[in-house]
């Protein structure tokens, strides 16, 4: 008996197959207008599956990173800061250095986009299939310090060890850090730097005032003689683009007034 495509969609549902469900009316339709070879249709609706399956898992692997938006860097004012380091930005962005287990620190002046590089280089990353944990500094000691504190602390510390690409932005935004910040976030690197596990670290210190506002200069050390041997180092001059928004948002204020 033949059977309609409410049927086949369900049983493709039944199999898991929701891309090739989502896509099979539009598929027939297009085969009857077309003139379609049978086996054209066919490999249509697996490749539908397939592009399904992969939008799935990206998605699961964005919510898991702890991003909380997809940053791009098509709409980025590079002529607002001439002397930001464009092209090793944009060769981070082909996400080669994850694969080859480097790392990257951007340091600069606030305001200059070393946020929203991290931020679209580790969605790159995302895109491209691989395991990505992003981080503020706050979110990230207290996520450490909230697992000792309840027995999970292996869990959290093998999730940030492990990520293919570990993101850590804005480290030392404040001057004061947990009493522990230098152990567990040396224990981090270390583990990843043994690993070949990809490090980005974004800040506004200086690298020669890690050790004091770690109150650890020896761990400061052994951090950036791992993160710098297989990594970059990217300074971010010029003036804000926070501030730049702020005093475009006034002049309209004071323009509607």
């Amino acid at each position: 008996m033949p059977q309609s495509v409410t049927d086949i969609e369900k049983k493709l549902i039944s199999l898991r197959l929701h891309g090739m469900a989502q896509s099979l009316s539009a598929r027939i339709l297009q085969a009857q207008q077309a003139g379609t070879c049978p086996l054209e249709v066919i490999a249509a609706l697996i490749q539908d599956e397939l592009d399904s399956r992969l939008s799935s898992l990206t998605q699961r692997r964005f919510k898991a990173s702890g991003l909380d938006e997809r940053k791009l860097m098509d709409d980025f004012d590079w002529g607002f800061n001439p002397k930001l380091p464009k092209k090793e930005l944009f060769e981070l962005l082909t996400v080669r250095f994850v694969q080859n287990g480097e790392d990257a620190l951007f340091i600069g002046h606030p305001g200059t986009g070393k946020s929203h590089c991290a931020k679209a280089i580790a969605h790159a990353a995302i895109q491209a299939g691989f395991a990505v944990s992003y981080r503020q500094e706050q979110s990230f000691f207290e996520e450490l310090f909230a697992a000792s504190q309840i027995g999970k602390r292996n869990k959290v510390y093998k999730l940030l060890s492990t990520a293919e690409l570990l993101v850590i932005d804005d480290l030392f935004l404040r001057k004061r850090v947990p009493q522990h910040a230098a152990d567990d976030l040396l224990d981090i690197i270390l583990e990843r730097y043994a690993k070949k596990r990809s490090t980005l670290i974004t800040s506004n210190r200086p690298l020669e005032d890690w050790g004091k506002l770690l109150g650890d200069n020896a761990a400061a050390s052994a951090m950036l003689d791992r993160l710098l041997h297989r990594g970059r180092l990217l300074k971010f001059e010029g003036s804000s683009y926070r501030l730049k928004e702020a005093s475009k948002r006034l002049a309209m204020e004071i323009k509607k007034k």
